[in-house]
């Protein structure tokens, strides 16, 4: 798959800080105004790099090309949600459903992989596991025994109370922060008590920090919280990055996607209705759906053609397939918010997927510019609105740093495993 290793490359190690929705510009920016000096100095010696996320830009489908090193059309992933075809009942795919194995399972690498999204419940492994999100039970969530009693010993925090952001910001910033100090105490304690060739932890926090305030990430009533975050999140980054260079390690930091300000949401469920595409008898799920029906939306903005022979209620014959993807994907490009662009792509499937289980994929995925946040909601009125998120994920804008010099062409989160392997390889 990767090629084959040579006796010598196993003394070699790697360690990785996983940084999710640290967006390529956001850092730029942040060392410009001298927030985050520690990353600044890795830069001078390595190189920071503009990255692209998956298509889905989301966490479950990004972080799994990550793990594996494979497009979502190999490894199955292609969101948080998909639903069942007979029963139209929402199903969640998780680390079980996976149909590729991690790079380091394939090869065999003892590592430890620390808050990764889309890693439970946890496997036995050559190493150790402690699941992110969507992690709700750290029983389930930790492998081995002996790393679940320290987690619990040190009152170790899965995730972010995320409801306190509606409730209190500044409740929400408190348990936030205590979550992001838990989370370092505990990956660096691991990495200095274990054994591995490949270290990973990931920091969920700043994702968190994003979808609710993001809107104050450059100036703003909550801007002061970004600045005092950002700069602990530089003195962990200065803190792991010493470490690997004491021992020769190489060090990488990556991050699944970007983010940027949010202009409007974009419920895309509530435009099939109105545009005669999608028959919902007043539900709030799929499980309505009628054989009128001819297309529907899945997070974050999936459409999928109700086929006939794939959907129980299917009304879309083969034939009528291309010519319907074809006329929705000309309307939705055609898309204006005051007078704004909303659409910046629409691929069709073939155009992005490719793999044993392509067709397990959405028939389009949409795009959408800057600012426009598209939704699968089922319960909207309007085609517009907010909420209570004020950030959203960009495909083109995450980042990757490596400890050394290095140029990379049009690099993708699905090509961070081969550059890991290769360097364990030489």
């Amino acid at each position: 798959m990767f090629g084959i290793f040579r006796k010598e490359a196993k003394q070699r190690k790697v360690v990785v800080a996983g940084l999710d929705g640290v967006p390529y510009s956001l850092l730029v920016e942040y060392m410009a105004r001298g927030i985050m000096p520690e990353l600044s100095a890795l830069c001078a010696k390595g190189s920071l790099h503009r990255m692209k996320s998956s298509l889905p830009e989301v966490s479950s489908v990004a972080w799994t090309s990550f793990m594996t090193g494979r497009n979502p059309g190999q490894h199955g992933i292609f969101g948080f949600m998909e639903i069942d075809r007979n029963s139209y009942e929402y199903r969640f795919p998780n680390f079980s459903t996976l149909k590729e194995k991690p790079f380091w399972e394939d090869h065999g690498l003892k590592t430890v992989a620390f808050n990764i999204p889309q890693t439970y419940p946890a496997r036995p492994m050559n190493g150790v596991l402690v699941s992110g999100f969507v992690a709700i039970d750290i029983d389930k969530a930790t492998y081995p025994d002996r790393v679940l009693k320290y987690l619990k010993s040190i009152d170790y925090q899965l995730d972010v109370n995320a409801r306190l952001a509606l409730q209190s910001p500044d409740a929400f910033f408190d348990n936030m922060f205590h979550a992001f100090r838990k989370r370092t105490e505990a990956i660096e304690h691991l990495y200095d008590s274990e054994d591995w060739s490949l270290f990973i932890g990931t920091i969920t926090e700043t994702d968190r920090l994003h979808h609710f305030f993001f809107d104050s990430a450059l100036e703003g009533a909550h801007y002061p919280v970004f600045e005092k975050f950002y700069r602990e999140l530089d003195r962990f980054i200065g803190r792991m990055a010493g470490k690997a260079a004491k021992e020769e390690s190489l060090f990488l930091t990556c991050s699944d996607h970007g983010f940027t300000p949010i202009t409007s949401e974009v419920y895309l469920n509530r435009w099939l209705v109105e545009q005669g595409y999608l028959g919902l008898n007043g539900k709030e799920d799929l499980t309505a759906v009628d054989g009128a029906t001819r297309a529907f939306c899945l997070d974050p903005s999936r459409i999928y053609v109700h086929s006939k022979g794939k959907y129980a209620r299917g009304s879309v014959s083969s034939e009528q397939h291309d010519t319907l993807v074809k006329e929705i994907k000309e309307k939705l490009l055609s898309l204006r918010y005051d007078d704004q662009p909303i659409v910046k792509a629409v691929y069709n499937k073939a155009d992005i997927f490719h793999g044993d289980y392509e067709a397990d994929g959405p028939d389009m995925y949409i795009l959408p510019e800057y600012g426009f946040d598209l939704k699968g909601a089922l319960n909207k009125k309007n085609l517009f609105g907010t909420t209570h998120f004020r950030g959203m994920h960009t495909y083109d804008d995450a980042h990757f740093l490596i400890s050394e010099k290095r140029e990379f062409q049009d690099i993708s989160i699905q090509d961070v495993a081969d550059v890991i392997l290769k360097y364990l390889r030489q």
